[in-house]
């Protein structure tokens, strides 16, 4: 950069607050270049911002910048800092090596002396879980599961111990004896009853005999006081050919049918036997013996479900009696009963029967039925129960005989 060049015609003054500057002559190529490359109409404007811009930088600056000294300063703190950073780079590496260095720093020699294979960490595990001292961790455990599982003098043995007096099992053990002793005396006080009962059957009138042989008794206890004819058929051939079908044949009292041969059947099945079968027997067994009635006398063993003490099944009355505990009551019922239906079943009669005083006490022994047949389920499946519902079996037993009376007094208020 060369010095200004003023010709002595030049004159720099000021006006105001404008600055005249007429004939202002720079020889500095770099900056005519620079200048030169601008359009015209732009140079003038750009050399007065140039102007305006070195008079601000040097109002700012107040002194004439030395540049050089700028620089060598400015070295200077370069080096200084270059310096201050090798130093504190000797000296990070140095704390690094002091604390990571392989083998003789802190870290390493610190770790392998916890860590290592003679550290504390290792000599502390020894301690703990050596087997051979009884004093460690799990030495004082082994002593421990010992004192509760090992041998029959740990806890464990003397708490399962069923003939230590303390012992939980022992408890339980007297538990169970008590209650396998009441089931035994329940078992044979049931075997008391039963040899008993077989017992008193041997001792009485039905010694010997059978199913039919007890049912004979009964029907004939039932027959003499109603005035009817039992016989015992099971041996004799009937109406049809080589038919013996029918075991007893009841002949309804002539003075109640008014001359007519009214007969029922009766069936004693003491082996098991189908629905289909039963019904198809006692329709042969009426036709055999010309009855119109037929009742079917089961053992408990043997009987359908739901029929007991006794029901009417199509027209046909099933029974059900226990020859170990007879009841006569409710054979009699059901005799009874088969009576009644015999009765209805006439075509021709000289006799005005009330058919619908009949009908009505069908229906209420038929009701009568049903609240039998509810108390039986309810005996069979709540056991505490069991005197309350044999009581109500009693009272619709008595209820039952006396519908049955009820229709037997019309037929007689109309006969006489």
């Amino acid at each position: 950069m060369e010095a200004h060049v003023i010709p002595l015609h030049q004159v720099v003054r000021l006006e105001g607050d404008r600055i005249v500057i007429e004939r202002l002559s720079l020889s500095d190529p770099t900056l005519a270049a620079f200048l030169g490359e601008r359009p015209a109409g732009d140079r003038g404007p750009l050399v007065e911002r140039a102007l305006r811009i070195g008079l601000i930088a040097l109002q700012d600056a107040g002194v004439t910048v030395n540049v050089d000294a700028v620089r060598t300063e400015f070295e200077r703190m370069i080096r200084q800092a270059e310096q201050v950073n090798d130093r504190a780079a000797q000296a990070l590496e140095q704390t690094l090596r002091a604390n990571f260095a392989d083998g003789d720093g802190r870290l390493p020699r610190t770790l392998e002396r916890f860590l290592g294979d003679r550290g504390a960490l290792r000599s502390m595990v020894d301690e703990l879980f050596d087997e051979k001292k009884r004093d460690s961790a799990i030495g004082r455990m082994g002593t421990m599961l010992e004192r509760y599982f090992d041998g029959d003098a740990s806890k464990l043995a003397v708490l399962l111990d069923p003939t230590r007096l303390n012992s939980p099992m022992h408890q339980f053990r007297e538990e169970i004896a008590a209650g396998f002793k009441a089931l035994e005396t329940k078992l044979a006080t049931i075997e008391a009853a039963a040899a008993a009962r077989g017992a008193e059957r041997a001792r009485s009138a039905a010694k010997g005999a059978d199913f039919e042989d007890l049912l004979e008794g009964m029907l004939g206890d039932v027959a003499r006081g109603a005035g009817d004819l039992l016989d015992r058929t099971g041996t004799e051939a009937g109406a049809v050919l080589k038919s013996k079908k029918g075991d007893f044949v009841l002949t309804i009292d002539p003075n109640v049918a008014r001359g007519c041969d009214l007969r029922v059947v009766v069936e004693a099945k003491d082996r098991p036997m189908s629905t289909r079968a039963i019904r198809d027997e006692l329709r042969n067994a009426r036709e055999n013996r010309g009855a119109a009635v037929a009742v079917a006398v089961f053992t408990p063993m043997h009987a359908p479900a739901g029929i007991a003490p006794f029901s009417v099944v199509a027209g046909d009355v099933y029974c059900v009696i226990d020859p170990e505990a007879p009841d006569a009551a409710t054979l009699e019922a059901a005799i009874r009963l088969a009576r009644l239906l015999a009765i209805a079943t006439l075509a021709e009669r000289e006799v005005a029967v009330d058919a619908v005083a009949i009908g009505a006490a069908l229906t209420a022994i038929r009701e009568q039925l049903e609240i039998v047949r509810q108390l039986k389920a309810q005996l069979t499946s709540i056991s505490n129960a069991s005197k309350g519902v044999l009581d109500g079996l009693d009272a619709m037993r008595a209820g039952i005989l006396a519908r049955v009376t009820e229709a037997e007094s019309e037929i007689r208020a109309a006969s006489a």
